[in-house]
């Protein structure tokens, strides 16, 4: 039973096995420089995948990044300094978290405001169909309804 427990979280959490194996591949001097490596290969985007890390993809770009990755760290490059060279290679897109700035205005306020709209128009909507249900009677109907009312209550009792 535990076992289907923690496949279903590795499931939902979008863990994947492949990437700890992957992963695994590459050594480090320090358990500091791999766990760099590993928050590294998290954060980056797989540019062939788009919604996987480069730890979690098994695209040959992917593999080709981790490589890249893994020979900065190696050569003693920051976390900063990777980051910098994969953004000015690919561009924000690579960064699961693009930084606040015009050019990714889109990405970061695009959700809110289809969102807006999409409760502009439900909201104009509903107000039209309250509007149409709000039709006053003419003098011909409220008779007609009232004889209506009286005939229904009369074979009712």
């Amino acid at each position: 039973m535990k076992t289907i427990f923690f496949a279903l979280f590795l499931l939902f959490t979008g863990w994947s096995t492949s990437s700890f194996a992957t992963l695994a591949d590459y050594h480090f001097e320090s358990e500091e420089r791999s766990e760099e490596f590993r928050e590294l290969t998290e954060e980056l985007r797989c540019m062939v995948c788009q919604n996987q890390s480069l730890a979690g993809s098994d695209a040959e770009l992917a593999q080709d990044l981790r490589r890249e990755v893994y020979n900065m760290i190696k050569q003693g490059q920051t976390k900063d300094d990777v980051i910098e060279f994969m953004v000015s290679r690919y561009g924000d897109f690579v960064l699961y978290e693009p930084p606040l700035k015009p050019s990714t205005y889109p990405l970061w306020f695009g959700p809110f405001f289809i969102l807006a709209i999409g409760g502009l128009l439900l909201g104009r909507t509903l107000m039209k169909k309250k509007r149409s249900r709000e039709v006053e009677l003419t003098d011909a109907d409220q008779e007609k309804l009232a004889k209506l009312l009286n005939t229904s209550e009369n074979q009712d009792s």
